[in-house]
Parts: C-alpha cells; sequence; structure tokens
C-alpha cells in the first residue's frame, strides 16, 4: 500500500486543492481499449468541428496554475502544467498522442475537463508520495531521459518518494522511474484541482469518467480524495 499526503505548507498556501486519486489493481494494458480509443476520437471530432475547444489560459482552471506555478518561481508560459501543454497541444495540431492505453485514458479526461492528471506505477514508488517544497537536493530523472538526472529549486512543488521526485513543477513532468506503461499493473492517477469550491464536482465527475475507462481492463479501480481536510490517503 501506498500513502499520499499534501505536506501542511502546501495545504495552507493552495488550501481549496482537492486531489482525487484512482488507483487501478491487476491494470491489463496490452488488450484493447475501445472506449478508451473512441473519447480520443470524440474529442478530436469535435475540436475539428468547432464545438468545443481545450481550456486555454484564459480559462480560470489554467489561470489558477499559473498563478500557482508563479508562487513557486515557475514560469509557466516556459513550463507549462501539463493539462494546459496538453490542450495547446491538440488545439494546435487536432489530435492527442496515443501513448498507451492507461495514458490515453487519463490524458482524455484531463483535457475534456481542463484539470492536470497524472500516473505513476506503484510497483516502482517507494515509500509514501508526498506533495511539497522541494529543498533542491532532490533528484529527478525526466521522463524519456533515463541517463539525465535534474535537481528541482528549491521551493517548487514536487510529488516526491523516499528515492526521489515523481513530477515537478507540480504537474509539469513526470519522472522516468515511474511511467506508466503498457505492463503496469499497479498504477495510481491523479486529477488535481486548485479550485475545489468552484471545480470539485467537475473533478469528481472526472474521476468517475476515468474509472470507467479503467475498470474494463482492471481487476479492481478505487477512488480516494486528498485534500486539506483529508491531508493523508492510503492506496
Amino acid at each position: 500500500m501506498t500513502t499520499f499526503r499534501i505536506a501542511p505548507p502546501v495545504a495552507e498556501a493552495f488550501p481549496d486543492t482537492l486531489i482525487a486519486v484512482v488507483t487501478a489493481t491487476g491494470l491489463r494494458g496490452h488488450e484493447a481499449w475501445p472506449a478508451t480509443a473512441v473519447a480520443l476520437q470524440e474529442l478530436e471530432e469535435q475540436l475539428a468541428e468547432g464545438t468545443w475547444r481545450p481550456a486555454d489560459e484564459s480559462d480560470p482552471r489554467i489561470e489558477a496554475w499559473h498563478t500557482a506555478y508563479r508562487s513557486f518561481g515557475t514560469n509557466p508560459r516556459r513550463i507549462r502544467p501539463s493539462v494546459d501543454a496538453l490542450g495547446r497541444r491538440l488545439a494546435k495540431k487536432g489530435s492527442l498522442p496515443r501513448i498507451n492505453p492507461p495514458v490515453d485514458s487519463y490524458n482524455a479526461v484531463s483535457v475534456r475537463h481542463g484539470l492536470p492528471a497524472g500516473a505513476f506505477d506503484l510497483d516502482r514508488v517507494t515509500g509514501a508520495v508526498d506533495i511539497r517544497y522541494a529543498d533542491g537536493t532532490e533528484e529527478f530523472t525526466p521522463l524519456g531521459e533515463p541517463g539525465s538526472v535534474e535537481h528541482p529549486e528549491p521551493g517548487e512543488i514536487v510529488y516526491a518518494d523516499t528515492t526521489g521526485v515523481l513530477t515537478r513543477h507540480w504537474n509539469h513532468r513526470d519522472a522516468h522511474r515511474t511511467r506508466v506503461t503498457e505492463d503496469s499493473a499497479h498504477v495510481a492517477f491523479v486529477l488535481e484541482t486548485l479550485h475545489a469550491t468552484r471545480d470539485g464536482d467537475r473533478l469528481r465527475t472526472a474521476a468517475v469518467e476515468l474509472r470507467e475507462l479503467l475498470r474494463p481492463h482492471a481487476a479492481r479501480t478505487e477512488a480516494h480524495h486528498l485534500g486539506r481536510g483529508r491531508p493523508e490517503v492510503t492506496v
């Protein structure tokens, strides 16, 4: 089991934060996931038809993350929140990347609802996962760059376990070590909002949608919610 925790200074700085942690056990990433394929195709078709567009930085959901990034010293137009970067890519290219079914599933839900999303292979996580301010001594190996090592800036918000950083700039980029592949069988997916008062229902709906995409391809799925009132959950 893995515990996810929001450090008190982060909870105090962002008191309306709500994070859905959706877990899938016995995940089967090598089989076809038709519902995920349809979800991606529908978004691309709606964009092409002009009936829907992904949230951009003028949207309050994205603007809130830009403000948060600036608060810990990150330029959000150079290093963008994940949902911002994904939406911009979709708007520009007209399509979303196809990585693997679990990742494609959370990407579809993320961009549909304008909420950052990510995932960790729990079999590669060590100890508890803390959402906290970095002290600058931690190590981070970016996704797709197994030979590279970075050090987060002091004061940058990160997800970190006892081995190192799992996600830099809160939700900008995931680590290579805990990446989700077709072989990942035990995965924690996270969906985030900084404004639960406004977007909490949206986040809960997104978590339900993600579980619906995962459920046909997993032995079990669960959803937990993490916030100031409940700063720790064990999954």
